[in-house]
């Protein structure tokens, strides 16, 4: 009997990053620059563990998750509005969809190349996304690149 390793780990794909790009150049793998923003601002809302996950290589359809939680519902919805008006400052970009805004457990911003994964702690505890990831390389949003606040 032959055992399979499914899924088949796939070598990275390496595409490079056109200088001036809206990514982060700096130590370890390419993120967008909006999402160290995102995170930035998640801080400023005070967020706690805020976490950028650089997802590029491990998932394929997106760059980077944020992960962040608030200690309640109306920290949740702060920390969601300051993520939106500061990337829309920074990039003039807005999320392309938004969803759990009725019960603020869960609230998922997708910006295509970053999701933002705004949590009720007790949610976040449960669900644990850093273990679920845990090989992804972890960013810290606080000194992974210059940008102007």
């Amino acid at each position: 009997m032959t055992t399979s390793a499914w899924p088949a780990k796939l070598p990275p794909a390496k595409l490079p990053v056109p200088v001036g790009s809206d990514h982060h150049q700096g130590p370890g793998p390419p993120l967008p620059e909006a999402s160290l923003v995102a995170a930035r601002a998640a801080q400023d809302k005070l967020g706690r563990d805020t976490v950028v996950l650089a997802m590029g290589e491990l998932l394929g359809v997106t760059e980077a998750f944020v992960v962040t939680s608030g200690g309640n519902g109306r920290q949740v919805k702060s920390i969601v509005d300051e993520v939106e008006q500061q990337v829309k400052k920074a990039s003039g970009r807005a999320p392309l969809r938004v969803e759990g805004l009725r019960d603020l457990q869960w609230v998922l911003m997708d910006y295509g190349d970053f999701l933002v994964h705004v949590f009720h702690e007790e949610t976040r505890a449960f669900y644990d996304l850093e273990h679920l990831w845990g090989n992804a390389p972890r960013v810290d949003p606080t000194v992974a690149s210059p940008l102007n606040r």
